[in-house]
């Protein structure tokens, strides 16, 4: 992975390939189970694939991806609606997709009533390959780039105290928080629009979230849709400081 924290593949037909027969395949969002006053939905686990990737006959794009084969879950299919985000009466969590496009880092867990958040999710990688042909400000993927190196410093001085088989219980919320904060500052937000035939890998530590809706962005009547995979690690520690 570069410096950046993410890389663009393609156009490729065999992306292209999978990505017509996945958008094929893929329910579509249920108005009663979106988020964001109904302008998105999760679309956790929604796409029908094998465990090898395949989806309506048609092989995942392996040799296309610098990537090593792994198996694979069913992948999450992330869709968004114009006006996306509409207020969904959480004013902490309306303002922050609003004002910070969603921010996240992928694998840490909110839990309890306060929200306290673990490392319950390590990721070996994250890769988005778009189903929808969509105009750029139809709500793209926005990412800080080189924040998966103030992620990681901020996370590793919170976990230093402990062993690593315990890293998964550790409470990293304010470490997260701090971490994240810096990367607001110091590292550039870019959009990263894509279509049908591109494949975006980010790097599992990067920070990254969705954009606002541009007034006048065009997509289909199914939304902006991509399909997003996540592979698991082999432990905590291998997601923290492996390449």
């Amino acid at each position: 992975m570069n410096a950046r924290g993410w890389q663009r593949i393609g156009p490729d037909a065999r992306i292209a390939r999978w990505a017509e027969a996945a958008r094929a395949a893929a329910p579509a969002a249920p108005p009663g189970k979106r988020r964001a006053g109904g302008t998105w939905d999760v679309g956790l686990d929604a796409l029908p694939n094998g465990a090898d990737g395949a989806v309506g006959g048609v092989q995942f794009p392996w040799p296309a991806l610098p990537l090593t084969p792994v198996p694979l879950h069913r992948a999450q299919v992330s869709t968004v609606f114009p006006g996306y985000p509409q207020p969904d009466g959480d004013g902490q969590a309306d303002r922050w997709r609003l004002t910070r496009d969603g921010a996240h880092l992928d694998g840490l867990i909110a839990e309890g009533p306060d929200r306290r958040r673990h490392i319950r999710e390590p990721h070996a990688w994250i890769l988005g390959l778009a189903l929808t042909q969509c105009d750029v400000g139809a709500s793209p993927l926005v990412v800080w780039e080189g924040s998966q190196e103030v992620l990681r410093d901020g996370l590793r001085a919170a976990l230093a105290p402990f062993p690593p088989d315990h890293w998964a219980g550790v409470d990293v919320t304010e470490a997260y928080a701090a971490a994240r904060r810096r990367a607001f500052d110091d590292c550039p937000r870019v959009e990263v629009p894509s279509r049908p035939g591109e494949a975006i890998l980010m790097h599992r530590l990067c920070l990254h979230g969705v954009a606002p809706w541009a007034s006048g962005a065009k997509a289909p009547p199914d939304g902006r849709r991509i399909a997003y995979l996540r592979p698991l690690a082999a432990s905590v520690r291998d997601w923290l400081l492996a390449d």
